[in-house]
């Protein structure tokens, strides 16, 4: 069932593409497993996943201590600055920075280590009280001032739209923040490429696929509804 659901999956964003004329290879599906155990997640690697996304510091690395080596590890939840030190150097990417004191702690733990982690900005492009992510019109000054850390790499933006029934209310968000990268993209700013736009979930990537997203956080459409109460 697993795999049915993850190929119906990746065939709608075949779909998608092939609506707007983009090649699919454009987009990665991160299979978001959060609250989901490392059997589920076996399961899904057997299926053909290698790139997972999780919410959780504590979580992520008790699985990533118990699954395959070649597994592409993305963090993408909120992020506490002192949860940075125990995923830095180990994630393929934190989708999650909203702040600079994040990004300046990042940067502390890379250079502890002597690599640069690729990060992207979370944009709350809702506006919503509920979610972190800074503003749209903020987006910019954060992105200067990050940019002259030398141990983050700024390599696009993220966001987590509202959740709505009809996909099509969150195209208007989903293009603005692609007219964003685009805009910040012609800054030409050192230390910044706009290659990914991290955006659509579940009930909307689709719609995110067609406007722009590069990468897309899937998790109820691949692993079924979660049980918070594990």
């Amino acid at each position: 069932m697993l795999k049915d659901s993850l190929e119906t999956v990746q065939n709608n964003i075949n779909e998608a593409c092939k609506r707007v004329g983009r090649d699919p290879s454009e987009v990665t599906l991160i299979a978001v497993s959060k609250t989901k155990p490392v059997e589920v997640l076996q399961e899904a690697y057997d299926a053909g996943v290698r790139v997972f996304g999780e919410n959780k510091v504590q979580e992520l690395t008790s699985k990533m201590d118990q699954l395959p080596d070649d597994i592409h590890w993305h963090m993408i939840g909120h992020l506490q600055r002192n949860k940075v030190k125990y995923i830095a150097g180990r994630v393929e990417l934190i989708h999650s920075v909203d702040t600079f004191r994040l990004a300046e702690e990042i940067n502390i733990q890379a250079k502890k280590r002597g690599i640069i982690i690729p990060i992207l900005v979370e944009i709350n492009i809702g506006n919503e009280e509920t979610k972190f992510g800074i503003r749209a019109e903020d987006t910019l000054e954060l992105v200067r001032q990050t940019a002259q850390l030398d141990g983050v790499s700024i390599k696009g933006l993220m966001t987590i739209a509202p959740y709505v029934v009809d996909s099509e209310e969150n195209r208007p968000l989903f293009h603005k923040i692609r007219d964003l990268s685009i805009d910040i993209r012609n800054e030409n700013i050192h230390n910044v490429s706009m290659d990914i736009l991290s955006m659509g979930m579940t009930n909307d990537y689709e719609v995110a696929v067609e406007e722009g997203a590069t990468m897309v956080r899937v998790g109820t459409g691949i692993f079924g509804e979660r049980n918070y109460n594990i």
